[in-house]
């Protein structure tokens, strides 16, 4: 391994609370090298003279510590919903410290000390393996860092993978950041207005792509480009037989007690969904339904529904940032009117919602399911990066891959993925 790659002054590095601190500063000497990750988790080896970049990193263990910081830096920063500290913050307090997960957030400070990016990471234990990941990964559809306006010119093209590996270097000088393997998933192409950062590392494609619609500022002509003449009047049809059942109404739900009531139905609906595809019911998992609960009371996330007459058709959870609205879990009713589209049609009303309120795109976010597929106009690339940092890690990596491989192929095959899902929903009926 090369000299150049990974460097910390160990003598340097203060230790304060939860906090670790790494200053730039000279290179390892050759027998400190060995604990420390090997090249393959970069591109190419970084350039030395990127190495040499006057951003100072620091290492929290505990999202408390930075709360003012990252709040000012998010509104600024180029990153996505899921990074704010709302909805981490909550991610932890409701599910991470359940289940043992120690935050590793990653903080870069410019010269006068301003912070110039966060990497919001974390440790979890599976079994006899510790990954390094994305804090809330597994619920976070887009996962990225938050980084300045002009982050990428301050770095060039090889200044990311030089600061990676002094992060990484720093992480596994504590060792409450010890870990096997490295396991960055769902992460965009670009961030903001620039491109995401970590594409310098090794990446290959998630087996699932995300899907973006450019909204139009008028519903009925966005509408109109969407949907085909025939579409159209069959699905007036249907809002008209759904009518026959009650009165429609799209409410945007804003009080407390009726946002908890909405999003329990919701959770119910999507649970028996998942249920009859053979998809494990995500939401009894410890923290979950608590999770849920706690973004949906925020201001800036969104809940709606669709009711016919007193029957709640169909629901949603939405984000809403900058110009976008992100659509992250709906759910429609599963009795006697699915067949008239309840889901579509709250889907209708939800985007003529966006539209009024000035949103630039829609964000289906994370899947490839055909209804976004036929709204969106933009296929989001979302990518992985898995790389051993130890012996017993590089065993679970070829295991991983091997296993995202086959995943990815069934997904991308229709006739495949067809064929998977009624085996799936089938072997979960005899269960």
């Amino acid at each position: 391994m090369s000299d150049t790659s990974l460097w910390v002054d160990r003598h340097a590095r203060s230790v304060g609370g939860d906090r670790i601190i790494d200053r730039p500063a000279p290179r390892f000497a050759p027998d400190e090298l060995a604990t420390v990750v090997s090249p393959p988790l970069s591109a190419e080896p970084p350039d030395p003279a990127a190495a040499r970049s006057p951003i100072a990193l620091e290492v929290h263990g505990s999202l408390s510590e930075i709360e003012p910081e990252w709040r000012a830096f998010e509104a600024r920063a180029d990153c996505t919903p899921f990074q704010t500290w709302d909805w981490l913050d909550n991610w932890q307090r409701h599910i991470g410290t359940r289940n043992a997960i120690t935050p590793a957030i990653v903080v870069g400070r410019g010269p006068d000390g301003e912070v110039l990016v966060i990497l919001p990471l974390a440790i979890e234990r599976r079994g006899l393996i510790r990954r390094l990941s994305f804090l809330g990964s597994a619920l976070c559809d887009y996962n990225a860092p938050l980084i300045a306006e002009d982050f990428s010119g301050r770095l060039g093209r090889h200044g990311f993978a030089a600061l990676w590996h002094r992060a990484i270097a720093l992480l596994r000088a504590d060792r409450r950041f010890r870990f096997d393997l490295i396991d960055l998933q769902k992460m965009p192409e670009t961030v903001g207005r620039q491109t995401n950062p970590f594409v310098v590392l090794p990446v290959h494609p998630h087996p699932c792509g995300a899907h973006v619609a450019t909204l139009d500022a008028d519903w009925d002509r966005f509408y109109a480009a969407r949907r085909s003449a025939s579409t159209r009047k069959r699905e007036r049809r249907q809002l008209k037989q759904l009518a026959e059942h009650g009165d429609i109404g799209f409410l945007d739900v804003r009080d407390p007690d009726e946002i908890r009531r909405t999003m329990d139905v919701l959770m119910a609906q999507k649970a028996r969904s998942l249920s009859r595809m053979g998809v494990e019911d995500f939401f009894r998992r410890p923290g979950y339904r608590d999770f849920f609960h706690a973004v949906a009371v925020s201001a800036s996330n969104h809940v709606s529904r669709l009711d016919v007459g007193s029957t709640m058709a169909a629901a949603n959870l939405g984000l809403k940032f900058r110009d976008c609205y992100y659509l992250v879990l709906s759910s429609y009713y599963d009795g006697d009117i699915a067949r008239l589209g309840p889901g579509r049609a709250h889907l209708h009303e939800l985007i003529r919602h966006a539209i009024d309120a000035g949103f630039r795109r829609f964000d289906f976010t994370i899947g490839d399911e055909p209804y976004k597929r036929d709204w969106s106009d933009t296929e989001v690339g979302v990518l992985d990066h898995l790389a051993a940092a130890t012996l017993r890690g590089g065993i679970a990596v070829a295991v991983t891959v091997a296993y995202r491989r086959s995943k990815r192929f069934i997904k991308r095959t229709p006739a495949l993925w067809r064929a998977f899902s009624k085996i799936r929903a089938f072997a979960t009926a005899l269960s």
